[in-house]
């Protein structure tokens, strides 16, 4: 008689295991960035556990946490100049935008999110601060404005989607976070 032994579905716990172990094989050069930041997409979109089998099947693995995983942590200032950060790049599970007296667009769609909730810190100052998410992000909106405007859309994305919240304030100046680069210039705003 053979035994059955069922497909389990992956949690959360299981994608941050394989996350330290893609962090530490990236820290000690046996991937590189670009094999890092695919591999991590792939252990954070993984359905089941046998969807993270082969993601990891030819490094060593570790028991503690790595610390080359995603930086929990993350800063991308613009003070008085102009900063585009996108393509392929790891966000921390805590970014913060800054824009003083300048430009700051930042493009998560390709961007590599470590988790299924990230937060964004926005905080523009006499600046203009642009995000866009990806398609299937689900915003949640808690940004103040004082003398400022904002635009913050996405609303639900679909149930697969990572949850990004945003949070922070513009003052005298404007915050714009969306899906689509044709929302990033609003009629009527400057």
């Amino acid at each position: 008689m053979t035994s059955y032994d069922p497909v389990l579905r992956a949690s959360d716990a299981d994608r941050d295991h394989v996350a330290a172990v893609l962090g530490e094989a990236f820290a000690t050069g046996r991937l590189t960035s670009v094999e890092h930041a695919d591999r991590l997409a792939a252990a954070y979109t993984a359905v089941t556990t046998d969807d993270l089998v082969p993601i990891t099947r030819d490094l060593p693995d570790v028991t503690a946490p790595a610390r080359g995983v995603a930086p929990e942590r993350q800063e991308v200032a613009a003070v008085f100049s102009k900063v585009v950060r996108g393509g392929r790049w790891i966000a921390g599970r805590h970014t913060a935008l800054r824009a003083t007296f300048g430009a700051l667009i930042v493009d998560l769609s390709d961007a590599v999110l470590p988790g299924r909730e990230i937060t964004l810190e926005v905080n523009s100052y006499c600046g203009k601060l642009i995000v866009r998410v990806p398609r299937n992000a689900h915003v949640i909106d808690e940004v103040g404005a004082l003398f400022a405007k904002r635009s913050i859309s996405g609303g639900t994305g679909d149930g697969d989607g990572p949850v990004i919240r945003v949070v922070g304030r513009a003052t005298f100046g404007k915050i714009i976070v969306s899906r689509e680069r044709s929302d990033w210039n609003l009629p009527g705003t400057p």
